[in-house]
């Protein structure tokens, strides 16, 4: 049987389809490389595995790697006991061969070697990256040709490129990037990392001092810290790499020359602590600017850095900048939003005889504002309102959208003594006109003191998830009545109004969908969830019980923000 006719007996399944990011990764590898899901199967293949293997990306996705590729040496199948690479694979470890047997689509014998990696990053958790390479005779190295980067092969090169490109793509955290990015260089290339970062006030801080003793990473932070300005003309290499000029090899002898600079005495000084007897120096660089500077020293290792180790540094340090760069722009970003969602929602007003709070939790891949909303502020007649909504979306539209609906009520409430459901028809008929909100959810509430020790509620609900009432003794329920549409539909329907009374040491809880809607399940799971933590948790105190239930009801497949205001009254209403 020919390896096309055998190829054609192997069955295919469908796979889940491999993400942007992880196609570009492969592309980006200058040798043959795919990725296969947990179960082995093929998701993702780049154009060097198509043309070294003969088969076309169409029919190398869904095939399981091992039996559709995978030989003994005479061409026949491989047992999967005798593959190390299979092995390794179901152990979740890094490992290589330099000769194995792989079937050609044209039937051929391919000889190569490969690597195999675990792949982490993004939306394709658990899968595996196998690199192949043609196998051959190791090419003899002349007598003046130096080592490149501690003997690492063109394979483990390419490899360690991809990895970079994955671990440091995979995060908008400067300080995990940064984490990331010298556990990438040491102990593989060198014995200590060092990264400066020029600030955004153009100012140099040397973020990492890095040290690997054993397999155990060690941060000097003795050596960290503030650093001189970076002077425009010294030709001394780590000023060169800040000013972007170019990548440099040095050593100590580098700095026993009289210091041109205050960071000069910085580097003769980290020269003596460390004992680095090498290094590389390469500017760490975005599309728009310098950012930084990435160091590898050897101290441990005797052998020095060569020049033919630099491309390496600098390919490492270019992917560090993009990603550092992406990173400082989402927290730039981030901190903007943050100030925004903190000026939208409103502080909680002091009610005498009545305990408030509130959280609000931004959807985790979204800009930390978004159309999930609570408020409460008192009225003319001495009543509290309450509110809690959402507006479609988890963005900076869906925060501005949120802002003109809550301002609204307000307005609303406070000019008009009306009951709940009319405040809304109010509300709802505005909306459609005079804002750009195509949809929105909402409980909007009236709370007062009942002269007994318990507590008035009265309320409508625009299309919203049940506000959810726990008694001092744990009996949880929701409040379903008083149930009308959402907002912006056109309807016009009159909406429903609702009343309860609140008994001593009782908590009202409302929140937003993002608390209880979890992907493959239904609404009635996450209700259930929700009902059955806070009859538990009711004996805390009322923010220790609104912190905890947000940490063990939100789904972990949450991407939704969520708003949630608790409320309790207490025993004997004092």
């Amino acid at each position: 049987m020919t390896g096309r006719e055998e190829a054609q007996t192997v069955r295919k399944r469908p796979v889940r389809p491999a993400s942007a990011g992880l196609v570009r990764v492969l592309q980006a590898i200058g040798t043959a490389a795919y990725v296969v899901d947990e179960e082995g199967c093929i998701i993702a293949v780049n154009g060097h595995a198509e043309a070294l293997l003969g088969f076309s990306a169409d029919h190398l996705v869904g095939h399981d790697a091992h039996d559709l590729l995978h030989r003994g040496p005479h061409g026949r199948p491989l047992p999967r006991t005798q593959c190390s690479m299979r092995q390794a694979f179901h152990a979740g470890r890094t490992a290589q061969a330099e000769e194995d047997y792989f079937a050609h689509a044209d039937g051929s014998l391919l000889r190569l070697s490969w690597l195999i990696t675990p792949y982490a990053g993004g939306d394709d958790d658990s899968c595996t990256l196998v690199v192949l390479h043609p196998a051959g005779p190791a090419p003899e190295r002349s007598p003046v040709e130096e080592p490149v980067a501690a003997s690492l092969t063109e394979l483990e090169r390419l490899a360690l490129l991809a990895e970079t490109t994955t671990q440091l793509t995979s995060t908008l955290d400067v300080d995990e990037a940064l984490r990331r990015l010298v556990g990438l260089v040491v102990p593989r290339l060198a014995d200590w990392a060092i990264v400066d970062l020029i600030t955004d006030r153009d100012e140099v801080w040397r973020a990492v001092v890095v040290h690997v003793e054993g397999e155990t990473l060690v941060h000097r932070e003795d050596l960290q810290g503030p650093m001189p300005p970076v002077p425009q003309q010294s030709q001394m290499p780590l000023s060169r790499a800040l000013r972007g000029v170019a990548s440099t090899l040095a050593g100590p002898q580098t700095y026993d020359r009289t210091p041109d600079s205050g960071i000069a005495v910085e580097q003769r000084h980290l020269f003596d602590a460390t004992g680095m007897h090498s290094v590389a120096i390469a500017p760490i660089r975005s599309t728009r600017e310098v950012l930084g500077a990435l160091t590898a020293g050897r101290s441990e290792t005797p052998v020095p850095f060569a020049p033919a180790d630099l491309p390496l540094i600098e390919d490492i340090a270019r992917r560090a900048g993009l990603a550092l760069d992406n990173a400082r722009l989402y927290q730039r970003q981030r901190k903007v939003a943050e100030t925004m969602q903190n000026h939208l929602l409103p502080q909680m007003p002091g009610v005498p005889n009545l305990q408030l709070t509130a959280r609000y939790l931004p959807a985790p891949h979204a800009s930390q504002v978004g159309g999930d909303w609570y408020d409460a502020f008192p009225l003319p007649d001495g009543s509290t309102a309450l509110a809690i909504g959402d507006v479609v979306g988890h963005d900076l539209e869906a925060a501005a959208g949120m802002a003109q609906v809550r301002n609204m009520l307000r307005a609303y409430a406070w000019s008009q003594d009306e009951v709940p459901s009319r405040i809304v028809e109010r509300l709802d008929g505005a909306i459609q006109h005079i804002t750009d909100v195509s949809m929105a959810t909402m409980i909007f509430a009236r709370i007062e003191a009942a002269g007994d020790g318990t507590w008035h509620l009265s309320w409508t609900n625009a299309g919203h998830p049940p506000p959810l009432l726990i008694s001092q003794e744990g009996m949880a329920h929701y409040l379903t009545t008083g149930h009308g549409l959402l907002l912006g539909t056109g309807a016009g329907r009159e909406r429903p109004d609702a009343t309860a009374s609140l008994p001593p040491g009782s908590t009202l809880v409302l929140y937003t969908d993002g608390l209880i809607e979890d992907p493959g399940h239904t609404l009635d799971v996450g209700l259930d969830r929700l009902r059955r933590h806070a009859a538990a948790l009711v004996h805390r105190p009322l923010a220790a019980f609104t912190d905890q239930l947000l940490r063990r009801v939100r789904p972990e497949r949450n991407d939704d923000d969520v708003a949630l205001l608790a409320l309790r009254v207490p025993v004997g209403g004092t």
